[in-house]
């Protein structure tokens, strides 16, 4: 049989993680802790869960740890008696104030001491699985997975038994978006609901008395621009319509963007990328580009081309017959010089790249991707 021991908050991620498990055959043991937060209709929605897998003959053992008193001395604005949850982008500054002092490290050392004694009453290995991932990374420092390399090493040190256990963070290198999908998939294959379970879910760190999220902490920003990625409406009751926190989560990404890109960014490929502009023929450092390497989205670091794509055109500009294969540029009608034009973005951070033409090499499709230079950061191929 396989073990595997969980945080389980009631948040999207955790939960998500915990129909992984389900979904790859683990027997699940999971903890959600009261620790003070200001959300705390965390615990309460993990219990509805709970509650309806068992509806489905999924028997998770689940436990409520109480940390209250021992966590009431940390200062952090999650915490209640705190000052107030900010508001805005989940990777700005301000929402640092939400880091729990030590809290990953206290919830993995009692989830560590669980497992443990599973792992040695059973004789059996044990998982711990935890749903951190990299956007996390930017403002929770006990998120990284250079913490969790050092805790297991500690707790391997620390403890006999310890080859027994171990742990494992699927979604390390994940995002919001791959983490929904992941659910999705593990919802149709245990022939669950997806909206059941993810209305009985609380990412709000600033929930009103009816436990309805805001839609304006960072986590709300973050979980409803990934319900938005994948297509789907947040089943989770909002104070305000799905309409509105979209709209309100969407204005405030494109606002901490461009912010984010005007400081990255020189003007002109501000200008090109963010606003649509174009370099003037023959001056871009790309045109006449003939070394073996990688054209990366200057503003996403996305692969758009590579060099064998490449070919000289003499338009003036970066001119390549096909994309790179993971490339998923996006194509949209455009009429603003008074004739109708494809203008290409790219599929990741929807910078304006150029257009594409119909006057290419037939032997490659015909097509004629004409790319601004200040788009691309090349990246040279390696001997």
């Amino acid at each position: 049989m396989k073990i595997a021991v969980m945080a389980l908050s009631g948040g999207m991620d955790s939960t998500s993680l915990l129909l992984r498990l389900l979904n790859e055959g683990y027997q699940v043991y999971c903890i959600s802790y009261e620790y003070g937060q200001k959300h705390r209709v965390e615990v309460d929605r993990s219990a509805l869960n709970i509650e309806y897998l068992k509806s489905k003959n999924f028997d998770v053992v689940h436990e409520i740890v109480d940390l209250q008193g021992a966590m009431s001395i940390f200062n952090s604005s999650l915490l209640n008696g705190e000052s107030d949850v900010p508001e805005g982008h989940y990777e700005e500054e301000q929402m640092k104030s939400t880091v729990v002092p030590n809290r990953n490290a206290i919830f993995s050392s009692i989830l560590y001491g669980y497992a443990l004694s599973i792992a040695v009453k059973n004789n059996a290995n044990v998982k711990i699985a935890l749903g951190v991932h990299s956007g996390d990374h930017a403002i929770y420092p006990d998120c990284r997975p250079q913490f969790y390399n050092a805790l297991e090493h500690a707790f391997q040190i620390g403890n006999w038994d310890s080859e027994k256990v171990s742990f494992e963070l699927p979604y390390i290198d994940g995002d919001k978006k791959s983490i929904l999908l992941d659910a999705l998939k593990s919802c149709e294959a245990l022939e669950i609901d997806f909206d059941t379970i993810f209305s009985n879910t609380n990412t709000s760190y600033n929930p009103d008395s009816e436990g309805r999220s805001s839609g304006k902490s960072g986590a709300d920003i973050e979980r409803i621009l990934a319900f938005k990625a994948i297509g789907r409406v947040d089943p989770v009751e909002y104070i305000d319509s799905w309409e509105v926190v979209l709209s309100n989560a969407v204005e405030v990404e494109m606002r901490h963007k461009d912010e984010y890109y005007r400081e990255k960014l020189t003007e002109l490929q501000y200008i090109v990328t963010r606003q649509g502009g174009t370099e003037r023929a023959f001056t871009g450092i790309y045109d006449k580009e003939k070394r073996d390497g990688v054209y990366r989205c200057i503003c996403c670091d996305h692969i758009l081309f590579t060099s064998s794509n490449k070919y000289d055109s003499g338009c003036g500009w970066p001119a390549f017959h096909s994309e790179s294969e993971d490339a998923g540029i996006l194509r949209i009608p455009d009429d603003s010089m008074g004739m109708l034009r494809i203008e290409v973005r790219c599929s990741k951070c929807d910078a304006h790249l150029g257009h594409v033409f119909e006057d290419g090499p037939r032997s490659f499709g015909g097509e004629r991707y004409c790319i601004n230079s200040a788009s691309l950061n090349f990246e040279e191929e390696s001997i």
